[in-house]
């Protein structure tokens, strides 16, 4: 197949289909594009240890969103899903912003449709709209802040206690959100595939035989998770506090990426991953997975697939953006 043929079929492929020279070293081949087009590459802390490798820059979603928003490249190369890719789109309207995989999408931002949240937004008309980053453009245009798990607590708190929220698109979030800041939001019924399949008794035995180790658990966890964590937090927080923490061994309920970081940043520990709910033995989102080195490379030489977005759409879901960094900055979360 040509690259004109690969073109055509990314809309239906998500992908440039071509064939990668085996011989060629990725790595090194990666790093020239980056150079040659005044390229960042910007990885969740999710994607495959080869792509963290390589990465500029390896976060969670509110430091992604601050990179993003900072950096002075031309090319926006985002390893990541595509609401990632979109949020960065919304944060540099003349920057090229490009996605290895169009297909790597979200279960949580699947689960928060613009129709049925339209409709389920005018029920509840003296509300105002906290929504988790993890959702797509247009629930971030009919929203009035957005958050991350690293923020939420701040942002809920900035908000007057006699204002009714609106929480979206994460139920365990929200639910968790709302014990921790003692606000009654109304939370729409979306959730994390991943965060959300991790059996309670199959970490309950794996405790018993790790009567050490630590569980820590990312806030969209279930809550009969979370009830039995040692520490929750986002996820640039579990990497923290297993750094800081004097404890050797840790069973981390959270997407399984994070662990090739603590891995490194910790040789001497112990990273268990949480077992989910089924007959694999970890936890990893099968669409932070689609991308690869090998789309990862084609994405940069042909500069597809690019992310694209409406103008007043991109201005709509921008003002809830910078309204979470105007907060974040003022409670010292972001420089």
């Amino acid at each position: 197949m040509n690259i004109q043929e690969a073109e055509k079929n990314i809309e239906q492929k998500g992908f440039l289909d071509l064939e990668v020279d085996v011989k060629l070293d990725l790595f090194a081949e990666i790093e020239r594009l980056k150079k040659e087009k005044n390229a960042i590459l910007l990885a969740h802390y999710y994607q495959e240890p080869d792509i963290q490798d390589v990465a500029d820059y390896i976060g969670d979603s509110l430091g992604l969103a601050q990179k993003a928003r900072q950096t002075d490249a031309d090319i926006i190369v985002f390893a990541g899903v595509h609401f990632m890719a979109e949020t960065a789109k919304i944060l540099n309207s003349s920057k090229k912003v490009l996605l290895p995989d169009l297909k790597a999408g979200c279960s949580l931002a699947d689960s928060a449709p613009a129709a049925p949240f339209t409709a389920f937004k005018e029920k509840h008309p003296n509300h105002i709209v906290i929504s988790y980053i993890n959702c797509t453009a247009e629930i971030k245009a009919l929203s009035d802040i957005i958050c991350t798990s690293g923020n939420a607590e701040k942002i809920i708190e900035s908000v007057p206690k006699d204002q009714p929220i609106i929480f979206a698109p994460d139920r365990n979030l929200g639910a968790y959100l709302s014990k921790k800041t003692g606000r009654n939001m109304v939370l729409w019924n979306g959730a994390c595939m991943v965060h959300e399949i991790f059996s309670l008794e199959k970490i309950t035995k794996l405790k018993m035989r790790h009567p050490n180790a630590k569980l820590i658990a990312h806030p969209e966890c279930e809550e009969p998770v979370l009830a039995i964590a040692d520490y929750i937090g986002s996820t640039t927080q579990l990497l923290k506090y297993s750094q800081t923490d004097t404890t050797m061994e840790y069973i981390v309920a959270t997407e399984t990426g994070i662990l090739h970081q603590m891995q490194q940043a910790m040789p001497g520990k112990t990273f268990i991953p949480a077992p989910p709910n089924n007959s694999c033995a970890c936890n990893d989102c099968p669409h932070m997975k689609l991308n690869t080195l090998e789309k990862l490379y084609l994405c940069m030489m042909y500069e597809k697939p690019e992310i694209l977005m409406d103008e007043e759409l991109r201005l709509a879901a921008k003002k809830p953006m910078d309204r979470m960094m105007e907060i974040s900055k003022a409670a010292g979360l972001i420089g």
